[in-house]
């Protein structure tokens, strides 16, 4: 398969989306790039167009995806109903990195729910993923546009290593602004879970439904036999080819901790790379959006760089902190250690 590369800019965004949501119609794939990271996608209501995406990913097909739309109102036909819950996050967050769990109606097929009762639906806020979900009229299932279990990419160029020849065409719609994939809340019990942290927090979803419950797949792996009801709730997600370890500790810590283990490389924060001969740096240690941002790609960056062994940085987990700790916990298959 010939992968198609398109540029989509302020200039030209109707044109491309029409080309795409022409692939689109046709059962065939897209990566389109989100605010969140890029995705990979096809039309939710076909289950023959999913089934080529878990094809492309290598991915399980008891993974759920998400379904992408442009306003609540499209959310109707694919859900049993909407909640007031849903109704009243999609007014506070809507466009924008927060997708909410629903039961689903007949309208779609279980390889888009991986086989469950509910269905996850997001509306971005990207011009071009908008524009794209439009021209299609159709809603869009879009997992993270990256072959299974590595970090999802935030631009054109790691779709393209990870893709080329697996789908039909890319969009280029530049860097995405939040680096790691949406919050997921389940609105299918009560109270509301939190299923995956993202750039809607925690305490931001508190402020509009009061009690949330946070998900102890968060943190920690999910127990045997346990059935993944979000995204990004498998054992080893989101990693790079190196072995990574979180290092929990004050950065004097990580520095002995470091020094004690000879040839590696480390995750760190910006201005404390003079410490350190190998490594990449993700973002800002008072910045969890900065780290957010720049996590993906610094996990790319150290495949790129060769590192087979890498410390990093325990970024906390509190705020959006969280989003960025349940990503690198994953990358790093739950290894952690303490520094002293």
């Amino acid at each position: 398969m010939q992968t198609k590369l398109l540029k989509a800019d302020n200039n030209n965004i109707q044109k491309v989306a029409s080309l795409a949501g022409e692939v689109l119609r046709r059962g065939g794939i897209v990566a389109i790039p989100t605010e969140t990271v890029y995705g990979l996608a096809a039309n939710a209501l076909s289950g023959e167009a999913v089934k080529k995406i878990f094809e492309a990913k290598g991915r399980p097909q008891d993974n759920p995806l998400i379904v992408h739309v442009t306003d609540i109102s499209e959310v109707t036909p694919l859900v049993k109903s909407i909640p007031d819950e849903a109704r009243r996050l999609a007014e506070k967050f809507w466009p924008g990195p927060l997708t909410m769990i629903m039961p689903k109606s007949d309208l779609i097929p279980d390889e888009t729910s991986g086989g469950l009762s509910t269905v996850a639906v997001r509306c971005p806020s990207h011009p071009v993923a908008r524009a794209i979900i439009k021209a299609a009229g159709v809603p869009l299932a879009a997992p993270s546009a990256n072959i299974s279990g590595r970090p999802s990419p935030t631009n054109a160029k790691y779709v393209f290593e990870d893709m080329n020849g697996k789908i039909d065409m890319i969009v280029d719609g530049g860097q995405s602004e939040v680096g790691v994939e949406s919050t997921v809340v389940t609105l299918a019990q009560k109270p509301a879970r939190l299923l995956r942290p993202g750039g809607i927090t925690a305490e931001q979803l508190k402020s509009v439904l009061g009690e949330v419950v946070i998900d102890d797949a968060v943190l920690h792996m999910l127990k045997s036999g346990e059935k993944a009801a979000s995204p990004g709730m498998k054992y080893k997600h989101y990693a790079p080819k190196a072995d990574v370890t979180i290092v929990k500790g004050s950065l004097d810590a990580f520095r002995r901790f470091v020094a004690e283990k000879g040839d590696c490389f480390v995750l760190c924060f910006e201005g404390e790379e003079k410490y350190f001969e190998n490594y990449v740096t993700y973002g800002r240690a008072d910045d969890p959006s900065s780290q957010a941002n720049r996590l993906f790609d610094a996990l790319r960056e150290l495949d790129e760089k060769g590192a087979k062994t890498v410390y990093a940085r325990d970024p906390g987990t509190s705020g959006v902190d969280l989003a960025v700790y349940n990503r690198l916990i994953r990358a790093a298959a739950f290894k952690t250690a303490n520094a002293k």
